[in-house]
């Protein structure tokens, strides 16, 4: 009976340790997403908008569209289908920032928008400005002070989409890129 003891522990000890390396490490060059950064992130969100967000004049894919995603943000979401929730026109950032909880720094987030930083002013950021979150995408994470990695203006989307890994539905995701979604076959 020990012996079936030791070899359970054993196992359930190599599963934790694998399903922690799968989540470990920080976005490399090649672009590899960053999963345990998004361990804490609200996958289900409100649906509730920042203040100043304008709806996009012509997005790609319509309210009530179905898309693929295309990105991996965070574990079963690249293949799953998604259904656009709203389509906004405003500047997309990836940042950097050390979260206000004293968790480790997370680089190159994807996505917080304009309307998400505390007094951002008119014009767009640029890489390298510093700004403050003004939004709770994951703990520790509002505000935050935050070095710009990147800054586009284009269509951003709010999604619902049951993941690929079999977890529960995601509701008004925020945030997923026009170039992070393609059309249903």
């Amino acid at each position: 009976m020990k012996r079936q003891h030791k070899w359970g522990m054993i196992l359930v000890s190599i599963a934790t340790a694998m399903t922690l390396t799968a989540c470990t490490g920080g976005q490399d060059k090649s672009g590899t997403a960053d999963h345990s950064a998004h361990e804490q992130m609200e996958h289900s969100g409100s649906g509730e908008l920042p203040k100043g967000l304008k709806e996009a004049s012509n997005p790609k894919y319509k309210v009530g569209s179905k898309a693929i995603i295309t990105n991996d943000h965070m574990p079963g979401m690249e293949g799953a289908e998604a259904t656009i929730v709203g389509a906004y026109d405003t500047v997309v950032y990836a940042l950097s920032y050390d979260p206000t909880d004293g968790g480790e720094r997370v680089e190159n987030h994807k996505w917080v928008i304009h309307e998400e930083l505390l007094e951002p002013g008119e014009k767009p950021l640029k890489p390298g400005d510093e700004a403050t979150i003004n939004t709770e995408h994951m703990a520790g994470m509002k505000g935050a002070k935050a070095v710009i990695d990147s800054a586009e203006k284009m269509t951003v989307y709010m999604v619902d989409f049951k993941p690929t890994d079999g977890s529960e539905k995601v509701t008004n995701h925020q945030w997923v890129t026009e170039d992070e979604l393609k059309p249903v076959e």
